[in-house]
Order: structure tokens, then C-alpha cells, then sequence
């Protein structure tokens, strides 16, 4: 028995105080809520396990999946390091209003307070309505003090920095970093397997029960970087049916593909699971004798054991994520 063909899951939405009906009206993600922020395309959080959607093993979840197949699944490297446990989380977020402005911890403070992996993360703008932008660590370098100054005050807003986004934009997003995704996005996101969020300032806003969330200023100063970022844009230049690499991390290396007619992949030189999620168009991917097809807005998992992949598209752009092995040592 191999695990042999592209894999597609069950899209887990999460309502969000700050979301809206994008996912539901340019993805076709099947929601009633007008308020739905998060599609978890891939997950392997507890409490979040993605479900098979198609194939022989439909029904099945991804833990037993990596189970059952184990290096086969995530890979040789990928699974001597995590074993059974995803290493990856991926999602589409749609916000219709600011989400709240926080930070993420690195490995290790993440493991000491939550015995979880930290959280590196980038995003890729899909859609952004006009002047949409995001905030991403400070306007200049600040002291602790100046910082708990303006938290004091309720003057945290002053010291941002503000990025106009754009279609086709890419931004990484590192542990420590300040940031938030602003109001008329709609992105990808691929981060670390963390569910570990320090929310510093949620613009006074009330959730869904007329409360305030919690927030975590006692958690934050441990974690937070105050110089202002210089490298979070990550920048590169499309070349047709060859993958432009935007980011190469321990955690994962992605690449910006742009397929029109035929693109052939040879991935043998991966030892890693590999995830294409749909970005522009709509694209069918061919693995051994399988095919599927995928529209904007949706994600395939390609198991460590097929190496070759044909793409066809009339003209798609699609994120082509893994692990890179030599990081894996």
C-alpha cells in the first residue's frame, strides 16, 4: 500500500471578530458566516487535524496518515526530526477589519512556557482592497521603555510601521516581530505548527460575547524585537514555468511558481512532503496516474514518495512549499 496521489483536505474555518465573506465568495469555502477569517488548509494542531478529502484514503486524518506511512508521508529528514508530529501549518485569512496587533515567541521561549514549536510565518497578499496595508514591527529602533511608554498611554499606534500591500506581495514575518494583518487583505500563510499568539493591542474591540480578548503584555517582553525590520519583504522575479524562490528558512522554503501550458517538476532532489496552494488561477496537477484539479484558494499536499509532478494551467500562480533537507541536520 503507498500513499501515491495529491492529497486534498477538508478546509477547517474559524470565525474571527475580525473576518469577513471573502473566503466564502472568491474561494467557494461553503460558510453561512459573514465573519469567517481562517481557512486552515493543512493542519496538524491538536484539537485541529486536517481530514482527507479525496483518494483512497478520504476520511482518514493527516496523524494517521503520517502513521501509517510515516518517511513515505513527510519524508526521510522531515521524519527523523518530527516524527509523527506536522511540522507545517497552512492557511488562507481573510480580514475585513484589523487583526489584533501581536507577536509570536521563538523556539525556545515557545517551548520552555508551552512545550510548542515557536512561530516563523510568512504571508502572500492574494487580494488587497485599495490602501489595504499591514503593520510589521516599528517605524525606527525603541527601548523598552519607550515601548512600555506608549503601551501606558494607549499610544502604541504612533511608533508602527505601516506597509501599503499589493497583489502578488510577499512578507516574512519572524518570531519576535510586531505585526498585524490590516483591514481589506486576503492572504496565504505558511508558519510553523503554533497555535502560540502574545495579542498586545486589539484596537478596544469587543468579541463575538461583548467581551475585550485577553491580552498578553506580561508574556511580551521576553519575546519582543524592537528594532525596526529591514528584511521582511521578500522580493522576486517571475520567470514562466520556473519556480522563483521567495524564502529559504529551517522551517521551510517556498517558491513563487507562474505556470502557463505545461510545467514538469522533478522533485526527487526533496525529501519532504511538498504543498502547492493555489494563489491565481486554477491549475491540474498530475502525480503517477492521478490528477486534481485546483482553483484559487485551494491546496494539495504532494506525499515524499512521488517525485515527479506535471502542472497545467492557462495561467495560475501557485506557493510550492517543503522542508529543506539540508536544514533538516
Amino acid at each position: 500500500m503507498k500513499i501515491a496521489y495529491p492529497i486534498k483536505f477538508v478546509p477547517i474555518l474559524k470565525e474571527k471578530v475580525w473576518g469577513g465573506n471573502k473566503l466564502n465568495r472568491l474561494f467557494k469555502k461553503t460558510s453561512l458566516s459573514n465573519k469567517v477569517g481562517e481557512s486552515w488548509e493543512i493542519s496538524g494542531v491538536e484539537g485541529n487535524i486536517s481530514i482527507i478529502a479525496n483518494g483512497e484514503f478520504s476520511g482518514k486524518n493527516l496523524n494517521e496518515l503520517i502513521e501509517i506511512f510515516k518517511q513515505d508521508f513527510l519524508g526521510k529528514q522531515v521524519y527523523a526530526k518530527f516524527g509523527n508530529q506536522f511540522p507545517l501549518l497552512f492557511k488562507f485569512i481573510d480580514a475585513k477589519e484589523y487583526l489584533s496587533i501581536q507577536l509570536h515567541p521563538h523556539d525556545a521561549l515557545a517551548k520552555l512556557r508551552h512545550n510548542s514549536f515557536g512561530k516563523t510565518e510568512m504571508w502572500h497578499i492574494v487580494q488587497a482592497d485599495e490602501n489595504a496595508n499591514l503593520i510589521i514591527g516599528f517605524k525606527e529602533n525603541i527601548s523598552e521603555k519607550i515601548y512600555l511608554k506608549h503601551i501606558e498611554n494607549g499610544t502604541l499606534e504612533e511608533i508602527l510601521h505601516y506597509e501599503k500591500v499589493n497583489e502578488g506581495d510577499s512578507f516574512l514575518i519572524a518570531p519576535g516581530r510586531i505585526h498585524a494583518i490590516g483591514a481589506g487583505v486576503l492572504l496565504a500563510e505558511i508558519q510553523q505548527t503554533s497555535d502560540i499568539t502574545y495579542r498586545v493591542y486589539d484596537w478596544n474591540r469587543p468579541d463575538s460575547d461583548g467581551k475585550l480578548r485577553e491580552l498578553h503584555n506580561d508574556l511580551v517582553l521576553d519575546a519582543i524585537d524592537f528594532d525596526a525590520p529591514k528584511d521582511f519583504k521578500l522580493e522576486c522575479h517571475l520567470v514562466t514555468n520556473h519556480p522563483q524562490k521567495l524564502v529559504a528558512l529551517p522551517y521551510f522554503e517556498t517558491s513563487l511558481l507562474k505556470v502557463i501550458g505545461k510545467m514538469d517538476r522533478d522533485l526527487s532532489f526533496i525529501d519532504s512532503f511538498v504543498v502547492y496552494m493555489c494563489v491565481a488561477g486554477e491549475v491540474s496537477i498530475h502525480v503517477n496516474s492521478y490528477s486534481e484539479i485546483l482553483h484559487i484558494g485551494e491546496t494539495v499536499l504532494i506525499p515524499a514518495i512521488c517525485t515527479k509532478v506535471s502542472i497545467l494551467a492557462t495561467n495560475a500562480k501557485l506557493l510550492e512549499v517543503f522542508v529543506p533537507p539540508n536544514q533538516l541536520k
